[in-house]
């Protein structure tokens, strides 16, 4: 159902509520009590954000987009041969037969577990760290195209049928534009997973991204590197999932799921 402005901006504004009231619960909480002595207080973190030059050989911004890179090219990678994978098994009695058992084994498996293959495999590089991202992504992309192309009307695919639709036709006429809002559903959840992942890609002999600040802090008991990290990776997947949305509701306006 589409929100009209007034309900848009009391979303907004109940959800900016939420956070500042929140950052002060966390302020009085470390000025009044014994949590101070064991974390930062948000003004700090927020200091030690701006003010910091360098940590390593790159500043904050810097290790964001070096971790931003790393995000997007393993879930661009995911996405097109998740949606590929999923829609075939989905249209594809044959393909499912032949992939779906292999998928419903690697499924249950999360991304960490794959780290010491993925160091055995692919060396110390990037690749690995590709890698286990790229799997945090893949399966959600493959079930949820999986399940768009289970979706479509039998109804429409006779229609085209009875006009003479080839197979081919059926496919990218019917089957891939009637998926599509179930792929960018799929696409959303692995955005976020891709994000969660790369910290646990970046323990992976990183010198670099927002995982390895994190890491790091933790080696010198930097609880203000270590929070300024958090906060970081939770601002930049606040921004993607908005980005993702704004763009589902902008391609998708024909279909009310997508708005």
């Amino acid at each position: 159902m589409r929100l009209t402005k007034k309900e848009r901006l009391c979303n907004a504004l109940c959800a900016a509520a939420s956070i500042l009231a929140f950052l002060g619960i966390w302020q009085l909480a470390t000025m009044y009590s014994r949590l101070g002595e064991l974390i930062p207080s948000p003004i700090q973190v927020l200091q030690y954000l701006f003010t910091v030059e360098k940590i390593g050989r790159k500043t904050f911004i810097q290790h964001s987009l070096v971790s931003l890179s790393r995000v997007l090219i393993a879930y661009s990678v995911a996405c097109v041969v998740g949606v590929t994978l999923g829609l075939l098994m989905g249209w594809y009695p044959k393909i499912k037969a032949i992939f779906m058992p292999l998928f419903n084994i690697i499924r249950p498996i999360p991304p960490i577990a794959w780290t010491s293959l993925a160091i055995l495999w692919f060396g110390l590089g990037e690749m690995p760290k590709w890698f286990i991202i790229f799997i945090a992504a893949f399966c959600n992309v493959v079930i949820n195209a999986f399940d768009g192309a289970r979706s479509v009307d039998m109804k429409l695919v006779g229609c085209a049928k009875m006009l003479g639709a080839r197979d081919n036709q059926i496919f990218t006429r019917i089957v891939l534009p009637a998926s599509v809002p179930y792929i960018f559903a799929g696409m959303q959840i692995a955005l976020s997973n891709s994000w969660a992942a790369v910290v646990a890609a970046e323990m992976i002999r990183a010198s670099e991204g927002l995982g390895w600040v994190i890491v790091t802090g933790m080696s010198v008991n930097n609880m203000k590197q270590i929070f300024a990290g958090i906060v970081m990776i939770g601002v930049i997947g606040l921004l993607l999932s908005v980005i993702m949305r704004t763009l589902e509701g902008r391609l998708l306006r024909w279909n009310r799921s997508g708005i």
